[in-house]
């Protein structure tokens, strides 16, 4: 199962596609930058890995300039309609997870693209858009993860007249191997070839996109895609173990991250060899107590003070570890929330340094399951994850954006870059980042030996009724007895199993660029 990890001094791409890591490889030999092979990647996912991502979703960058010695983020996440208020679910528990109603957000992720390549691309904005042009009109080999993904959600893809077109040939689901083209998406992307950012929020794609929103009764307006715009902001920071990780700021949920780290730095982690059932309940006890601040604070920041000086603070860390430090180990109680989990990862490295950590997502697989105006876009349904309470911090309101799970990762050390990493995974993501960090930080494995650990997921993922500690079975039986004797709900997964999400990375040290693809996923990763 482990992928052969390579080993160069120019530069590295990564994706959790094969065709979009190709891509990424190929624009940089024809000359572009890591933050053009970044927008190209991200492209080619969107028609490649349709189940985990689209134009229809957002996107979350975190760059590094080469002789600026700085991280930047841009967040690519959209907010939700003027007309969105909690009364136009009058009656309802909560906002419906799948169609019209659930698509309330703005797509961020083509802004996101554009504003990237403005400021640092350098080979024209059409070619970086071709390959997924390319992909879309010609087609392209459905993967092994895509084939699984339709079979699971055929219920939903039947209920939609588009999706079931695209997704059937003869009256027959496609399998691994078949191909899917993609007519109208084709469309689309040569529409943004020749118009850019503007197509999309002011032009053809945007008129189109909202007529077939308007004519099934849906939410999002023009003047919501006009005044959508993403923003460049200053990432988070902790320090841990003497390297600096970076994360972005709400409404990402990176910081709960960065908490996890500081509280972990009360202790040698390495005292407990990492498959031990130790190791696994300190895991969950750090994620536990970091959750519940998240999930106490976390929304658009615009809307709800959120106090990051006190939440990242290593005083406040240190209160958090020494409630985790008692003898003997005891699980804690905590219900989390339960979110979708379906996202697509990315990095690039480019030979001048520069390095771009990238993360886009629709929510759930399919996003909303909706393909409005014959655009071949699927809607996501991140708004969905809007609380119709008024107590809530991340209660739906209009132009507000919601508490978001992508959360894209960089660790530097002297000011440079030395991993790039992120994950698919929703409750996931920081438990995953987690698990990888550690392995290379703590107990010195390669990047790619640190993703193929085996892995732990707490919380509840969409469709979840329980509030359970997944564990991968490879863990063995010693392990997750020892974790039920702790009381933990213990539920023991696949050896490899697809919950675990799909983690990429790129590792920079004294010169040599390491790059790692999940073997859970369809990625690899290219250097030379």
């Amino acid at each position: 199962m482990l992928n052969i990890m390579p080993k160069v001094h120019h530069a590295m791409v990564t994706a959790p596609h094969y065709l979009a890591a190709a891509v990424g490889s190929r624009i940089m030999q024809q000359g572009g930058n890591a933050f053009d092979a970044s927008v190209a990647v991200s492209a080619a996912l969107a028609v490649v890995y349709p189940h985990m991502t689209g134009l229809g979703g957002d996107a979350f960058f975190m760059v590094y300039k080469a002789g600026s010695g700085k991280v930047e983020g841009y967040n690519g996440s959209g907010r939700s309609g003027v007309h969105a208020v909690c009364e136009r679910y009058a009656g309802k528990e909560a906002i419906p997870f799948r169609g019209a109603d659930s698509a309330i957000t703005v797509p961020g992720m083509v802004d996101a693209w554009w504003s990237v390549w403005t400021r640092y691309g350098s080979l024209p904005w059409e070619q970086l858009l071709e390959p997924a042009a390319r992909y879309a009109e010609d087609g392209f080999p459905v993967s092994r993860n895509l084939a699984e993904w339709i079979v699971k959600d055929k219920r939903l893809l039947e209920a939609s007249e588009p999706l079931k077109r695209l997704y059937q040939s003869g009256g027959q689901w496609l399998t691994e191997g078949d191909r899917l083209e993609q007519a109208e998406l084709a469309a689309t992307l040569r529409a943004l070839q020749r118009g850019g950012r503007e197509a999309f929020y002011e032009g053809e794609v945007m008129k189109r996109l909202t007529a077939g929103i308007a004519a099934e009764g849906g939410l999002l307006t023009e003047d919501d895609f006009r005044l959508h715009a993403g923003e460049w902001v200053v990432p988070l920071n902790t320090s841990y173990r003497g390297w600096d990780v970076h994360q972005m700021p709400p409404n990402s949920q990176g910081f709960s991250l960065l908490m996890m780290l500081n509280m972990l730095e009360n202790t040698e982690l390495t005292a407990y060899p990492r498959n031990s059932a130790g190791f696994y309940h300190l895991m969950a006890e750090v994620v536990k107590r970091s959750f519940r601040d998240r999930d106490a604070y976390l929304t658009d920041p615009a809307f709800r003070h959120i106090p990051l000086h006190k939440l990242l603070s290593k005083s406040y860390a240190a209160s958090l570890w020494a409630d985790i430090a008692q003898a003997p180990p005891a699980a804690a109680p905590y219900l989390s929330q339960e979110m979708g989990q379906d996202t697509a990862y990315a990095a690039a490295v480019d030979e001048e340094g520069n390095a771009v950590s990238f993360i886009q997502s629709l929510y759930f697989d399919f996003g909303s399951g909706w393909m409005p105006g014959g655009t071949g876009i699927v809607m996501q349904n991140r708004g969905s994850f809007f609380s119709l309470d008024p107590l809530q911090p991340n209660v739906l309101e209009p132009r507000k954006r919601c508490f978001h799970t992508l959360m894209p990762g960089m660790v530097t050390r002297d000011g440079k870059p030395y991993l790039l990493l992120g994950t698919q995974g929703g409750e996931g993501q920081p438990q995953t980042t987690l698990s990888v960090l550690t392995g290379v930080l703590d107990y010195g494995l390669s990047i790619q030996e640190a993703i193929a650990l085996p892995r732990w997921v707490y919380g509840r993922t969409w469709g979840d009724s329980g509030d359970t500690l997944k564990v991968e079975k490879r863990c063995g039986d010693g392990v997750l007895s020892e974790l039920r004797a702790n009381g933990h709900r213990v539920e023991a997964v696949r050896g490899w199993d697809g919950i675990m999400g799909q983690a990429q990375g790129i590792m920079i040290d004294r010169g040599v660029i390491s790059g790692a693809a999940d073997p859970r996923g369809d990625g690899c990763a290219i250097g030379w």
